[in-house]
C-alpha cells in the first residue's frame, strides 16, 4: 500500500517539477516590457474670430390679418328685396356708392307723393293766413286803435299755427324722401362682401342685417410683444404713428397657393394696455391697399383671416457683434479659445437676430476666438487645438485640415443633439 503511494508520488513530481523549470527558465529569459506614459493630445476645435459688423435689432412675431373696418349691412326701412347686384355674394367686391340691395319703393313714392300734397295744402293756408294777418293791421289802423293790439287782434296765433303746419308737411316730405332714398342700401365704402344674410325676394324689416362687409383700403395684423421685445424696438408703451416718430417697417410673409409671399408693412400704433391673460403688449400694424397694390408686388392679396409670420425692423447697431446660432451652448455660454490655447466657458447676453444669427450684447471682445464646433466633454482651463478656416496657418497639414473640416462637419447636427454643451 505505501509502496503504491510512493509511485504516485513520484509520479507526480516527475511531472511537475519539469515543467516549473520550463516555465521560471522561460520567464527569467522573456523581454522585459517598458511602460509607456499615456499622451494626452488637445481636441481640435474650428473657431471665428470675433468681428464687429453692422447690424439691425429684429423682432419676429406672428398674427392675424384683420380688416380696420368691418360691420353688419341693415336695412333702415322695411319691405321686399327687389333687387341685388352681382357682386352681393359671398367673397364679392365692390366700390363706395354702389347699390348692393334695392327693396321694393312702391309704398315710398306713394308716401313722397302724399307729403307733396300735403305741402301745397299747408303753404296755400300759410299764404291765407298771412293775407288775413295783414287785413287785420289794416283794420286796426284804420278805427285809430290806441295802444298795442292784442295777439288776437292781428291773428297771430292762427298765423303761427299756419307757418307750423307748413314747417312740418316739409319735414315729413323731406322723411319721405330719406326713406325713398334707403330703399336702396348702397355700400358705404369699397370693400368686399365676408357673409351673405339675405337675398332676392326676401322681406326685410328695419334694421334686419343683410351681409357682413368690410374694407378693403387697408388691413390690420395685431402683433403680440414682450417687454423685451420692445426693448429691442425702443418703442413706447402708448407709440401713435405721427410724422415726427413714424412706425417701423413690418416685413410679413405667409406661404399661399404653395408660394412664400411677402407684403411690407408699418407699426401704427399699439394698444393702450398689456393684455391681461398673456402679459404682453400688442402692437398694430398696418398693410395699405392689401387687395390692390400690395397684392400686386405680392403676387397675391394680403386677405382677411391669413395667419402671417412678421419681422419688425428695430434699431440698427452700426458696429455689432454677430455669432452663428451653433455657438450658443445651454445656458447662454459660448466657448472661447485663450491665447494660450485653453477653453475658458463663458456666460453671453444674446438677442435673436433671424433664425440662423443671435446679436451678442456682453460676454464677448472683438479679436477673440470664439468656438463654434462641437466640444465634447468641456472642462474649463483644459488645452484645444484651434483651428481657423479663415486664416489657417501656413505649417498647418493637410491632416490637419482635413480634421478641422471634419469637425466643422459636426456642428449643425451635433449641436442640435446637445452634444458639447454644458
Amino acid at each position: 500500500m505505501i509502496r503504491k503511494l510512493l509511485v504516485v508520488i513520484i509520479s507526480i513530481v516527475a511531472a511537475v517539477v519539469p515543467t516549473v523549470l520550463i516555465i521560471t527558465l522561460l520567464s527569467m529569459n522573456a523581454p522585459k516590457q517598458e511602460r509607456v506614459e499615456p499622451v494626452f493630445e488637445a481636441p481640435r476645435v474650428v473657431v471665428r474670430t470675433v468681428e464687429t459688423e453692422p447690424a439691425r435689432l429684429n423682432v419676429r412675431t406672428r398674427g392675424e390679418v384683420r380688416p380696420r373696418t368691418e360691420i353688419d349691412l341693415t336695412t333702415q326701412v322695411s319691405g321686399k328685396i327687389v333687387y341685388v347686384t352681382p357682386a352681393f355674394e359671398t367673397g364679392g367686391s365692390f366700390n363706395k356708392g354702389d347699390t348692393l340691395v334695392q327693396i321694393e319703393a312702391a309704398d315710398y313714392e306713394l308716401a313722397v307723393t302724399r307729403s307733396e300734397a300735403a305741402v301745397a295744402q299747408a303753404r296755400q293756408v300759410l299764404a291765407q293766413e298771412e293775407a288775413e294777418a295783414e287785413l287785420a293791421r289794416r283794420d286796426w289802423e284804420d278805427l285809430g286803435g290806441e295802444g298795442d293790439a292784442s295777439a288776437l287782434t292781428l291773428r297771430i296765433p292762427q298765423l303761427n299755427k299756419a307757418r307750423a303746419d307748413y314747417a312740418a308737411a316739409e319735414a315729413d316730405l323731406r322723411v319721405a324722401k330719406l326713406n325713398l332714398d334707403r330703399t336702396k342700401v348702397v355700400a358705404p365704402f369699397k370693400g368686399r362682401l365676408r357673409e351673405k344674410r339675405a337675398d332676392l325676394g326676401q322681406f326685410v324689416g328695419t334694421g334686419t342685417p343683410l351681409a357682413r362687409i368690410f374694407a378693403t383700403d387697408v388691413a390690420q395684423i395685431r402683433l403680440p410683444l414682450t417687454d423685451d421685445e420692445l426693448a429691442l424696438l425702443n418703442m413706447p408703451l402708448a407709440f401713435v404713428e405721427s410724422d415726427e416718430t413714424p412706425g417701423a417697417v413690418v416685413e410679413f410673409t405667409s406661404v399661399l397657393a404653395g408660394k412664400l409671399r411677402a407684403w411690407t408693412g408699418r407699426v401704427v400704433r399699439t394698444d393702450g394696455a398689456i393684455d391681461a391673460q398673456t402679459r404682453q403688449l400688442y402692437a398694430i400694424a398696418q398693410v395699405d391697399d392689401p387687395y390692390g397694390a400690395a397684392a400686386q408686388e405680392a403676387g397675391a392679396p394680403l386677405a382677411i383671416g391669413l395667419f402671417v409670420e412678421a419681422k419688425i425692423n428695430g434699431e440698427e447697431i452700426p458696429e455689432a457683434i454677430l455669432i452663428p446660432r451653433t455657438a450658443l451652448r445651454s445656458s447662454n455660454r459660448v466657448f472661447v479659445a485663450m491665447e494660450d490655447d485653453t477653453l475658458d466657458i463663458r456666460t453671453a447676453e444674446v438677442v435673436s437676430i433671424d433664425e440662423d444669427t443671435l446679436l451678442v450684447q456682453a460676454g464677448l471682445q472683438p479679436g477673440e476666438r470664439l468656438i463654434v464646433s462641437v466640444v465634447r466633454s468641456p472642462i474649463q482651463g483644459m488645452a484645444v487645438t484651434p483651428y481657423d478656416p479663415d486664416n489657417p496657418e501656413p505649417e498647418e497639414t493637410d491632416e490637419t485640415e482635413e480634421d478641422a473640416d471634419a469637425a466643422e462637419s459636426e456642428v449643425a447636427s451635433a449641436a442640435d443633439a446637445g452634444e458639447g454643451r454644458l
